[in-house]
């Protein structure tokens, strides 16, 4: 049996690289043109083995999702029996019920076609808030679920030894608990009460935070505004500095500079999405979840 491919697009080449390094997969490159109504053509390797990795980060989703689509079809047919696909992040996890009447549960959605274009899903982190396991979300045969938490605790045991974890909100819960007990790091969760996508309101927990080297621990950074306003508290209560850990740098706009102006100093990020703030490899976890897989 032919070894595996692992399918990529130019755009995702060092992350590729480093996968296929980890996992001893062979690269495979997915060309792509774009024409000029905006419809795209798509060119795999000319066959295919039986089992095909496929990594595409899922940051900016829309037109991937149609990449993703037209790349199962054709692998199919050019010999693919397993595909498994790579979503370091994973979007259009939040929203998982109707807030209101008429709105579209894209969680649902979008899950429900990813389950059906492939036999098996690896991501790290997903945003998944009253949804209990990736299953529920994205019902493929296989979901795997990996966290950056772990390894970015690791690095932050490096950098400050004596560190105090925040979360900004209640959902944070879950990664800042898993990032403590690595290290047993004290560590605390703000509250927060959002009032549309960029207006919310941070409550402190009652912890005394003078002096201390604080770090802010999340799953994703996208307008940067919760975390900065978590940060100008924590700073106005005394704490001695502010850094920043997130899995998914997704930083929209001006978020880094928004972070920054907030008082924040350094902020590191794993690299499921390319960021200048990427600190940790997620390759050797991934790799490892491959290793295990049931093809």
């Amino acid at each position: 049996m032919a070894s595996p491919v692992l399918l990529h697009f130019d755009d995702e080449l060092p992350s590729a690289q480093r996968l296929a390094a980890q996992a001893g997969l062979t690269l495979g490159l997915i060309e792509r043109h774009r024409f000029p109504d905006g419809e795209l053509k798509l060119r795999l390797p000319a066959t295919l083995p039986e089992r095909v990795v496929l990594l595409r980060t899922l940051d900016q989703p829309n037109e991937k999702l149609v990449e993703l689509l037209l790349v199962v079809r054709t692998a199919r047919e050019l010999g693919a029996r397993h595909l498994t696909l790579v979503a370091p992040y994973l979007a259009y996890m939040r929203q998982d019920i109707a807030f209101q009447p008429g709105e579209a549960v894209s969680q649902r959605i979008i899950g429900h076609f990813l389950a059906g274009l492939f036999d098996a899903v690896i991501t790290v982190d997903p945003h998944l808030h009253r949804v209990a396991t990736l299953e529920e979300a994205v019902p493929a045969p296989q979901a795997v679920v990996l966290s950056g938490a772990p390894l970015l605790a690791d690095l932050v045991a490096a950098q400050r030894p004596q560190a105090l974890l925040v979360g900004p909100d209640e959902e944070s819960a879950q990664w800042i608990a898993q990032a403590a007990a690595r290290h047993g790091f004290d560590h605390a969760v703000c509250r927060k009460v959002r009032h549309g996508d960029r207006a919310v309101a941070i409550e402190l927990p009652a912890t005394d935070f003078k002096g201390r080297a604080v770090v802010l621990l999340d799953d994703v950074a996208s307008s940067g505004h919760t975390l900065a306003q978590a940060a100008r508290l924590l700073l106005a209560a005394g704490a001695a500095s502010i850094d920043v850990a997130v899995t998914h740098a997704l930083f929209a706009g001006d978020a880094l500079q928004l972070l920054h102006e907030a008082g924040i100093g350094h902020v590191w990020s794993t690299d499921c999405i390319a960021h200048p703030s990427n600190a940790v490899s997620m390759a050797p976890a991934i790799a490892a979840a491959l290793a295990a897989l049931n093809p």
